[in-house]
């Protein structure tokens, strides 16, 4: 076989490797392929295998009897194993059968060899296939370009993304994932096919769209790349090239959005929030007498034009919540202020105050070099929330010393008692009165007898 290297053994956990052997066993070829022989090479522990057989998929399923049968899809002819606690998805060696309108798969045809297998695949270092017994089977440069930290299309690249243009996402998440650089002749035929993006569907852009910003190194892609991302999400388009004219700022607004993207902690709706936290300043600038720019109110707007782009992506419900709430309150001025934290925990509760810290955090780093300085007064708040929480300092209403019924048992209605609870609990925060239920009773019919609501601004 063309292509094989025996310089390299991969280790295989007990479960994966019973499969392997149970397919051998029977007479079929049996190895691992894409992304596990790819993380194994460069040391990363794989999430899950997938195994490439000769095998038909009934015969997969008698090698296979008594393991656990997660999924079996009759389409691909790929059944899902778990084995020794270990997820494997174990295919007949194919070659996709696509339509003419946008490159979908229609159907699959079963292929006689592994050549023909990896030779269907999509990136150089996503067609190298294992075994013990041949070693490294690598038909495409694979690994030197694994070496060169470069991510390469098998073939024409126009001709790959034509096939299906979800490819060209996948190229930008696979090279934000691993740090690697886009092949020139790969990266000009995305520049060039970007718009069959369009005839994707909606869930599987944003299944790579999230795994992108997840990435070690999205930033230089994002930067290289913005007419991708415009294509998905035409509303970047205006944050491109803006000067914000701004002395905090050293970047255009969509550079600045890459950068924050970057440096923060790699969760889902951190990254997300950084995403879009920036999106509405164009809109936003007001220019003063001395020429610098300002952008009022643009936190609010920029999470409302996220949550309708979100929606429009079909994120989930719970996702667009949270990364809409950090996106309006990253704005804040970093102060480390009791008061301040805690009316933000009250406001956010604590998981999210934390999460606001990080995305704060990633927003200074991607200013001026002196707006690092922010960075430790946001460790200070945070460490000053859990000063807080180790107290049991009073943040929300469940901790107040008094509740509805007490409202009731001294005269308020119904109607009232919302506004009532967090009235006082505003006063208990600003230490205006101690959490002791004498003390709060007594501020509850001064402000029955007042009969207004203070409302607390940051």
């Amino acid at each position: 076989m063309q292509g094989c290297e025996r310089k390299l053994d991969i280790s295989i956990p007990s479960g994966i490797r019973d499969i392997l052997y149970r397919l051998e066993r029977n007479g079929f070829e049996a190895y691992l392929v894409g992304g596990c022989v790819r993380d194994s090479i460069l040391g990363i522990m794989p999430d899950d295998y997938d195994i490439a057989t000769n095998a038909f998929p009934d015969e997969i399923m008698r090698c296979i009897d008594g393991l656990e049968i997660v999924d079996k899809t009759e389409q691909s002819g790929t059944v899902t194993v778990l084995s020794g606690g270990e997820y494997a998805d174990i295919s007949t060696f194919r070659a996709d059968v696509r339509c003419a309108d946008g490159g979908k798969q229609a159907s699959v045809k079963y292929a006689d060899t592994l050549e023909e297998d990896l030779t269907r695949r999509d990136f150089t270092v996503n067609a190298m296939a294992y075994s013990d017994k041949t070693g490294i089977v690598d038909l495409f440069g694979g690994q030197q370009d694994l070496f060169n930290g470069k991510v390469r299309c098998i073939g024409e690249p126009a001709v790959r993304f034509e096939e299906d243009a979800l490819r060209i996402l996948r190229a930008l998440r696979l090279a934000s994932m691993l740090g690697f650089r886009i092949d020139p002749l790969t990266a000009s035929s995305i520049h060039e096919k970007k718009q069959l993006l369009k005839d994707i569907s909606t869930e599987r852009v944003t299944t790579e769209l999230t795994k992108f910003v997840m990435g070690t190194a999205p930033c230089d892609l994002m930067i290289e790349f913005d007419d991708v991302f415009c294509t998905i999400i035409p509303e970047f388009a205006k944050c491109i090239g803006f000067d914000q004219r701004s002395r905090y700022h050293v970047y255009d607004v969509w550079e600045h959005t890459a950068h924050a993207v970057q440096n923060s902690r790699a969760e889902k709706d951190i990254r997300l929030a950084l995403l879009f936290h920036d999106i509405e300043k164009p809109t936003s600038c007001r220019i003063d007498e001395e020429g610098h720019g300002h952008f009022p109110g643009h936190e609010k707007r920029s999470a409302e034009t996220a949550e309708r782009i979100m929606r429009r992506l079909k994120f989930s419900g719970d996702i667009i919540k949270n990364t809409c709430e950090l996106i309006r309150y990253h704005y804040i001025t970093p102060v480390d202020d009791r008061r301040v934290v805690k009316h933000l925990i009250s406001a956010m509760g604590t998981v999210m105050f934390e999460k606001l810290i990080e995305v704060m955090k990633g927003d200074s780093r991607a200013k001026q070099g002196f707006c690092l300085e922010r960075v430790n007064t946001l460790d200070a708040m945070k460490y000053l929330s859990y000063e807080i929480i180790r107290s049991g300092e009073c943040c929300t209403l469940s901790g107040l010393a008094i509740n509805s019924d007490d409202l009731i048992d001294i005269g308020f209605e119904s109607k009232e008692i919302s506004d009532a609870l967090s009235e006082l609990l505003m006063m208990v925060i600003d230490e205006k009165i101690p959490n002791e239920r004498g003390y709060l009773i007594e501020a509850a019919r001064d402000f029955s007898q007042r009969g207004k609501k203070r409302v607390f601004e940051l």
